[in-house]
């Protein structure tokens, strides 16, 4: 799981300095960390229409991904209106808005049912249940914003 980064110091602001330079990787590293980047802010574009689909998490890896590789694309995340608090939250406290802990779980909750629906064999449920429920107490046992 990613942690939480270190606090900015204004609310608004992304986690670094805009003109601070990404920490020292190799061109090659530094290649793979924007890619995932971009790929994972690509899944969270999708998200953001498609209900069942994440939106956070994968900005929050686009955000760590940026981090490593693209600090000006991490603070424009930061810096976006609707997704930028929340990445700030997360970043500074771990913390999960309540409405985003009732989406997941509700997901979580809709996600098991589809499976219970669909598999053929009886472990795949009861396999999925038990991971969704640790997923599920993990999202509910981080702070809220």
């Amino acid at each position: 799981m990613l942690a939480p980064m270190s606090a900015p110091s204004d609310p608004a602001a992304a986690p670094e300095d805009e003109s601070q330079a990404p920490p020292a990787i190799s061109p090659a590293a530094a290649l793979l960390y924007r890619a995932l980047g971009l790929a994972a802010l690509g899944l969270g574009i999708v998200g953001a229409f498609l209900p069942l689909l994440p939106t956070t998490i994968f900005l929050i890896i686009a955000a760590w991904a940026f981090g490593k590789s693209a600090p000006k694309l991490r603070a424009r995340l930061y810096a976006h209106k609707r997704f930028g608090p929340t990445l700030r939250a997360w970043d500074r406290h771990g913390a999960i808005p309540p409405r985003a802990k009732l989406a997941a779980v509700i997901g979580m909750g809709l996600s098991l049912v589809v499976v219970m629906l669909t598999a053929a064999n009886p472990w795949v449920p009861m396999g999925v249940g038990v991971v969704l429920t640790f997923c599920a107490l993990y999202v509910l046992t981080r702070p809220s914003a």
